[in-house]
């Protein structure tokens, strides 16, 4: 009797709970499964994860990161992940390994079935560092150094163009006055879609944005939207990127109050100089960027809608 009473149970709860939407946490699931891929376009969405960058890129074949915010911040990345139902990754992309952008890795390898990895190939010695490796090697987790010249296909024609570091830029190690600078080998790409473009530029500091400009043709580097180096540091978006660039927004991924003071006042007056509207994720809260290749919008979670037709 108590045998059959239990079956009945069982077939009750799998029949209601799944029809209702009942999240599964508490039996170990961590959270339903999140329609993946989306029907078309491509959305971007420039996550508010604290002093540090995660971007979380959709189109119709692929869910893709780049970087994934800091250590100290997992919370906000466990809950940004939770809320966007990110269960698998086709590709992660780490731009350079400091912790505001690395940190969260193991959160992503915890949570998430990830197919891909992807960074700049830029060694250190640090603990985070040494673990995000592991687990790649643990999970046999197919992985890839980019370089100046690759691209990644993201599916339904979207597409990452990347712009830098170069193979000798990594082997001079990044440094700088014989100091090491992992940021002058941050990984700076380019997504397109359409007539889309937005430039990912991860802490890309100025003298890595004086080599591509050097490197790269002006129509590889023009681009709708500009993910703003280092949070929008003073280090970096000098005037002569800026004025290549010629995006009509920016984005700035920053932490609210942060020690560092960013983004750097001078930096707000560039951009407002070139006429680039700016949205930072310390006063708007999660960024999103939808397109269809042919028109785009720019909604910040608090704030105004953005909308452009692109000509």
């Amino acid at each position: 009797m108590r045998k059959a009473v239990w079956i009945l149970f069982l077939a009750l709860f799998s029949a209601l709970f799944p029809a209702c939407g009942f999240p599964m946490d508490w039996l170990g699931n961590r959270g339903l499964s999140s329609p993946q891929p989306q029907e078309s376009g491509v959305t971007i969405k420039i996550l508010a994860i604290g002093q540090g960058d995660a971007i979380l890129i959709r189109t119709p074949e692929q869910t893709v990161m780049v970087d994934t915010g800091d250590s100290s911040e997992i919370h906000r990345l466990r809950d940004a992940l939770k809320k966007e139902g990110v269960r698998r990754l086709d590709k992660l992309i780490i731009t350079h390994p400091h912790r505001d952008h690395l940190g969260g890795a193991a959160e992503i390898f915890r949570r998430c079935d990830v197919k891909a990895v992807y960074d700049n190939g830029q060694p250190t010695t640090t603990n985070i560092y040494r673990e995000y490796l592991k687990t790649i090697q643990k999970k046999k987790i197919p992985y890839q150094p980019l370089r100046d010249g690759d691209n990644l296909d993201l599916g339904d024609g979207a597409a990452l163009h990347v712009l830098s570091p170069t193979q000798q830029m990594v082997d001079e190690r990044g440094m700088q006055n014989g100091k090491l600078n992992l940021n002058l080998n941050s990984l700076v790409m380019r997504i397109e879609y359409g007539d889309f473009s937005m430039m990912l530029t991860g802490d890309a500091e100025i003298p890595t944005e004086e080599g591509i400009l050097k490197r790269h043709e002006i129509g590889e580097l023009r681009c709708r939207i500009l993910k703003a180096g280092h949070h929008g540091s003073k280090t970096s978006s000098c005037e002569s990127f800026l004025q290549a660039v010629d995006a009509d927004d920016v984005l700035i991924s920053c932490g609210e109050n942060n020690d560092y003071h960013d983004p750097h006042p001078s930096v707000l007056n560039r951009y407002k100089a070139h006429e680039m509207d700016y949205y930072r994720t310390d006063k708007n809260g999660t960024i999103t960027v939808r397109t269809d290749g042919k028109t785009y919008t720019v909604q910040p979670e608090r704030g105004e809608k953005n909308e452009t037709t692109m000509e």
